[in-house]
């Protein structure tokens, strides 16, 4: 989930982080045709990616219930995360920490970093968040209880669990670390206005590993964010503040995108920029990153579905199919980067 248009574009504006900063309320960029699928004359070949075993891993997160910090499901789902990286061959660490939310609750927070090839100093940062949002805001009914969060925290995390186990079968000749970050959803919900500073209320796990990474001096080429990357009928546009920090890391994930036969999947049309984890990543660890996020360029006023923040994003959300082609990409980039 990506922070609120109107906070995103206030920040921005501040920052001077955007040449241009396009407000996600009222404007829209220019939509260009999508690309189309090359021949099969011209793809590459994709490397194994199973999207059943993807899929299970959203299912398996879903089970848990909403993963919101302090309570008994974010608990025992962050030690099979831990677990799981460890079974394919992960070196875990657990980065534990405390932030205040904006409602004052102080969140018992877990980013749990999955290293492999350690002793590589050349290294590509993979990053979700598994955290849920804690109330359905966007919701009609329920809109103060929690929400499973399958397409909105569980698609990114279930897709990179099946790159690591991918990893582990073969390895990659770079080093590698998956990093799921904990505490992006908790930020102030749609009834509570705006404030100057409230993208700071987002991200908390990713502000949090940006300025104490888990190894001190950590630094990777660059990342990719795998966010709500589930639905049947996403698109996957060029996301404004990925654009502004990470150009070169966007057109190498949508060209390879290309080459792997999903270009109607990957748009090179771009959207807004947003405040997301890669934001963080970016601006305050200085690691170049890409968002993959299923922005919807004619919905308005944010454009992430009609699902986004409510009880609909269970998993009847999600598709196998969305899951082969976004894990499939991120894959081949990351052995072949």
């Amino acid at each position: 989930m990506a922070v609120p248009g109107r906070v995103a574009e206030l920040r921005l504006r501040i920052a001077a982080v955007a040449v241009l900063v396009v407000s996600l309320a009222s404007c829209e960029p220019p939509a260009p045709p999508a690309q189309s699928a090359q021949p099969d004359s011209q793809r590459i070949a994709a490397p194994a990616f199973n999207a059943d075993s993807a899929y299970a891993y959203v299912e398996r997160q879903v089970a848990f219930g909403p993963r919101v910090p302090n309570t008994a499901p974010h608990a025992a789902c962050a030690d099979w995360l831990a677990a799981e990286l460890a079974r394919h061959g992960a070196e875990v660490t657990v980065q534990e920490g405390r932030a205040r939310a904006f409602d004052g609750t102080v969140l018992n927070m877990k980013n749990i970093v999955g290293t492999f090839h350690p002793e590589s100093r050349d290294r590509i940062l993979l990053f979700a968040h598994w955290d849920t949002r804690p109330f359905a805001d966007k919701d009609s009914t329920r809109t103060r209880e929690p929400i499973d969060g399958a397409n909105d925290g569980g698609s990114g995390v279930g897709v990179l669990l099946e790159v690591a186990r991918q990893l582990g079968v073969e390895s990659a000749d770079v080093g590698v670390d998956i990093v799921f970050f904990d505490a992006e959803d908790y930020g102030r919900p749609e009834w509570m206005p705006s404030t100057e500073n409230g993208y700071r209320d987002w991200c908390l796990g990713s502000q949090h590993w940006a300025q104490n990474p888990h190894r001190p001096g950590y630094r990777a080429r660059f990342g990719i964010l795998l966010d709500m990357v589930g639905a049947a009928d996403a698109v996957f546009h060029q996301e404004g503040t990925s654009l502004r920090f990470a150009p070169h890391v966007v057109r190498k994930v949508w060209k390879r995108a290309n080459e792997l036969g999903f270009g109607d999947r990957f748009n090179a049309s771009p959207t807004p920029p947003t405040i997301d984890d890669n934001f963080f990543v970016s601006d305050l660890a200085g690691i170049p990153s890409a968002n993959i996020v299923d922005y919807r360029i004619q919905v308005r006023p944010m454009g992430y579905g009609p699902f986004h923040h409510t009880h609909a994003d269970n998993m009847s959300v999600i598709d196998r199919e969305t899951l082969r082609q976004v894990g499939t990409t991120v894959l081949s980039v990351v052995r072949q980067p």
